[in-house]
């Protein structure tokens, strides 16, 4: 078997639709044999381009020739560096410097993005001429991509992972299917993990992707119904937007629906139940992974115990998990995750400034931090860079989130810490309500209290609308954080 990543599309179904990409204007369709006829054509053009392991950047919506020039960059042997175009161009500008970007494939809505460093330009929305192509083959430690991070606590990072590592995480998670038979909608952005990883899933296993440009909730919908989707995947927060505009839900025949596949961020419980409501014949898994040592970490339980809502699974038997104190000291029930296994990153790229998180003895320190119960099922606790000091007191943010939602009228929360001249720093709270669901300040700040040790109790709780999104879709906390400050403020 190829030791490329860009190879491992499935090759034994050329008629059957591999990528629906879905805009304001229609639907477009590549089969898999268009797909390997594309990418083959991609894939020469660019090896008289570019040198064996050079960077390649890739700046552009969510579209079937992103995917495309993906793996045909893998193939000619450079290694693609997908970048977010929500950055700010100075950022974006960093980032392909920090990567020595020599060429960037960009669309048209993103051409203007790309700043004057050097870089030339390559049109995404322009096909390479026709011609065959044999894959580069590569070593297993070579770079395969570099994927940056979000830099929302600095500048970015691009995080390097090799073609073995993730040529491991395919082997783990495609299984193929039958041709016709699944159709998987991803809205979520291609420059992030969570995205990506799914579409090298789905390619690998011989399903259609039905690929938007990004997530609005109207198109989403839509998109299920006219396509027949079989799985939905993304982020929580983006699917909790979706349940908050019931009227686009309403009447329409999301049957079709038999997985959805949450992952990146904490789900809240009330999100589960709504999910299971709207779509009745869909199973939920909530997964968890990182770009530094991948999605492959958790696993439903092997005695068939159903998995809790909130939980993300037991320990996957592919591989090592433990949990450990401040002291880095193993723990048996409440700690930061430490992972071994065969998807770890090769390092920070032209980062020697930034430490590699991983333990001596191999383990990638994930700073996330994790309770188990009695059965083994894992449940996310926060992050070990959230937790902040609040008059002394260690407060998660993400376990007082945890006590908001458990109230009936909650959907979301997200808790920031605001300065305090007495404590150091408190605890505040957005959130946001189930449709037809009412509750105020005061009713949910004695929720808090009847259910928190007093110092961890959001002091201000306020309602809104809905929860900003990061470039990620994540919840902005950054965002939100400048927002209470202001809020504090007042006029």
């Amino acid at each position: 078997m190829s030791r490329n990543q860009g190879d491992r599309i499935a090759a034994d179904r050329p008629d059957t639709p591999a990528l629906i990409g879905v805009t304001a204007q229609g639907s477009t369709t590549l089969t898999y044999g268009q797909l390997e006829a594309a990418v083959q054509s991609r894939a020469a053009q660019l090896a008289a381009l570019v040198r064996p392991g050079q960077t390649v950047g890739l700046l552009g919506l969510n579209s079937p020739e992103w995917l495309v020039a993906f793996y045909a960059i893998q193939r000619a042997g450079a290694v693609p560096v997908p970048v977010s175009h929500k950055m700010p161009v100075e950022t974006l500008g960093h980032v392909l410097r920090d990567a020595a970007v020599e060429l960037v494939l960009a669309d048209e809505q993103t051409r203007a993005l790309v700043p004057s460093t050097g870089a030339a330009l390559l049109d995404l929305g322009t096909p390479a001429p026709a011609a065959s192509f044999t894959s580069v083959v590569p070593e297993p430690h070579d770079p395969a991509m570099i994927l940056y991070t979000s830099g929302s606590t600095g500048r970015p990072k691009g995080v390097v992972l090799s073609q073995a590592s993730h040529l491991w995480v395919i082997d783990q998670t495609a299984r193929t299917v039958p041709p016709g038979s699944t159709r998987v909608l991803i809205s979520a952005p291609l420059y992030h993990m969570n995205a990506l990883t799914n579409s090298q899933r789905s390619l690998a296993s011989g399903a259609t992707i039905v690929l938007l440009p990004g997530f609005r909730p109207d198109v989403f919908v839509d998109a299920i119904v006219e396509h027949g989707v079989t799985e939905l995947s993304g982020v929580p927060p983006m699917f909790a937007m979706l349940l908050q505009r019931p009227e686009l839900l309403e009447g329409r025949d999301l049957s079709s629906v038999r997985g959805i596949y949450m992952g990146s961020a904490p789900a809240a419980p009330a999100l589960f139940d709504q999910l299971r409501t709207v779509f009745p014949n869909a199973e939920i898994l909530f997964g968890y992974g990182t770009t530094e040592s991948g999605p492959v970490v958790f696993a439903p339980h092997a005695d068939g115990l159903p998995t809790p809502d909130g939980s993300v699974g037991v320990a996957n038997p592919a591989v090592e998990l433990r949990l450990v104190d401040a002291a880095g000291r193993p723990v048996e029930r409440h700690g930061v995750l430490e992972i071994r296994n065969p998807a770890l990153l090769s390092g920070y790229h032209n980062r020697p400034d930034v430490p590699v998180p991983v333990t001596a003895d191999g383990f990638h320190h994930t700073k996330d931090v994790f309770r188990v119960d009695e059965h083994g099922f894992y449940f996310f606790a926060g992050r070990e860079d959230d937790m902040f000091t609040s008059g002394g007191e260690n407060v998660y943010p993400r376990s007082v989130e945890q006590v908001l939602e458990a109230h009936p009228a909650v959907d979301q929360a997200v808790v920031v810490p605001v300065p305090d001249d007495v404590k150091g720093a408190k605890p505040v709270a957005f959130v946001t309500l189930r449709p037809g669901h009412r509750a105020d300040e005061q009713e949910l700040k004695a929720h808090a209290l009847d259910h928190l040790e007093p110092y961890a109790h959001p002091r201000r709780v306020w309602v809104v609308a809905e929860i900003p999104l990061s470039s990620t879709n994540k919840a902005d906390r950054a965002e939100l954080t400048e927002r209470a400050a202001g809020l504090l403020e007042g006029p």
